[in-house]
């Protein structure tokens, strides 16, 4: 693999000093269990890759994203039954978050982009926080939710399902063992209608709801249904990405 001046893990200060940036990338992940079959890095090692290739796909497009460390700790409070979960609790996030924007900030860039990989963080409060004391233009995405790129999946799963399964197998096919290891994937449902329809929310205690920590039957996954759904969803990443890097932030309403 060649040098990738939009991952500034793998950057050196000579490097970054030769080029110009529009804006960050911060991806955010998780530690916890994936079923039986997938590591406990599965959120990490997406979206540390989701990142760097729609980074690559904008950089191409001339709008130049430094993508950060993967923050590998997610909002985990209901997970913390079962063995090696590692929780952030979002009190944390925030103050972890807002030392990134400052750091950021210190560079003279226009944005900061949060890609998040785990369905447990939700970034929106804390940018609408933050943004008050910032010129950075401040977003958030879920890249496991964009619309329209999960239609090649029969039963895209919640969790480990599926889906995600495809796509470990195209991105790292030798981390994900044997699907005669893995569970079912068996959810059961809310007793309480309003939650199941949707317009009510409470978190899942995630070890009553499923025996293996999965949601989503993982056996019909394959490695081309993941190479599929990472090219569509890194393509629209980037999209937004060189969006990002196009707009005039004191002038971003029709």
């Amino acid at each position: 693999m060649g040098r990738r001046p939009w991952v500034l893990a793998e950057t050196a200060l000579g490097t970054l000093a030769q080029n110009s940036y529009h804006g960050a990338v911060l991806p955010w992940g998780a530690t916890e269990a994936h079923n039986f079959h997938l590591p406990y890095g599965t959120d990490v090692i997406e979206s540390e890759r989701v990142a760097a290739e729609a980074a690559r796909k904008a950089w191409e497009a001339e709008a130049h994203f430094l993508v950060l460390p993967c923050i590998p700790f997610g909002a985990n409070e209901q997970q913390m039954d079962i063995p090696g979960t590692v929780n952030m609790h979002p009190s944390t996030q925030a103050a972890v978050l807002a030392d990134v924007i400052e750091s950021v900030e210190e560079w003279r860039l226009d944005s900061l982009v949060i890609l998040n990989g785990h369905g447990g963080n939700h970034f929106r409060q804390m940018i609408r926080e933050a943004q008050r004391t910032t010129d950075l233009f401040l977003s958030t995405l879920d890249w496991f939710r964009i619309p329209g790129t999960l239609n090649g999946f029969d039963d895209p799963g919640d969790h480990a399902g599926e889906a995600e399964t495809s796509l470990m197998l195209h991105l790292t096919p030798d981390l994900v063992l044997p699907m005669d290891e893995a569970g079912d994937g068996a959810v059961r449902p809310w007793r309480l209608k309003a939650i199941r329809e949707g317009w009510a929310w409470a978190p899942r205690r995630w070890s009553e709801v499923s025996d293996d920590s999965g949601a989503g039957d993982p056996t019909p996954a394959t490695e081309e249904k993941g190479r599929v759904w990472f090219d569509e969803v890194t393509d629209r990443v980037a999209d937004y990405l060189i969006e990002v890097a196009a707009v005039d932030t004191d002038d971003l309403y029709e």
